[in-house]
C-alpha cells in the first residue's frame, strides 16, 4: 500500500488558481475604492470653492457694485492646482423696480471632475 500523504498536484493547482482569483478580486476593489475616494475629495473641493463665493456675494451688503466685485474667472488656487472658478451675475429688473435681483452663479471645473460642478443663488435688493 502507497503512503498517501500530501496534498496532490491538482488539488495544488486547484488551491493556487482559487488564491488567485480572490487576490485579483481584493485588488480591483482597493483600486477601485482608492479611486472613489479621489474623486470625491476633488468633489468636495470644488463644492467648497463654489459655496465660498456663493456666501461671500450673499453677506456682501453693496448690492449695486456685485457684478464689478465678483464677476471674474480664477483660477489660481494653491492648495488646488488645475481648478477654476467662474462666477457670474445676471441682474433682473432695475433700481426701484418690484423684482429687482441679481442671479449669482458659480462654476468650478478641475482635474478629477467629470463634469463642472455649478452652483445658483439668487440675491435681492434690499
Amino acid at each position: 500500500m502507497k503512503n498517501t500523504r500530501g496534498f496532490t498536484l491538482i488539488e495544488v493547482i486547484l488551491a493556487l488558481t482559487i488564491l488567485m482569483v480572490v487576490m485579483v478580486m481584493l485588488a480591483k476593489t482597493t483600486g477601485n475604492t482608492v479611486h472613489t475616494n479621489a474623486v470625491g475629495a476633488n468633489q468636495q473641493a470644488a463644492l467648497e470653492l463654489a459655496m465660498d463665493r456663493v456666501e461671500q456675494v450673499r453677506s456682501d451688503p453693496a448690492y449695486d457694485s456685485l457684478e464689478t466685485r465678483y464677476v471674474a474667472t480664477e483660477s489660481s488656487f494653491p492648495t488646488l492646482p488645475g481648478f477654476s472658478r467662474v462666477t457670474a451675475i445676471v441682474h433682473t429688473g432695475g433700481a426701484g423696480l418690484a423684482n429687482d435681483y441679481k442671479k449669482v452663479t458659480v462654476t468650478v471645473s478641475g482635474p478629477g471632475l467629470t463634469t463642472a460642478l455649478t452652483r445658483t443663488v439668487t440675491v435681492a435688493a434690499p
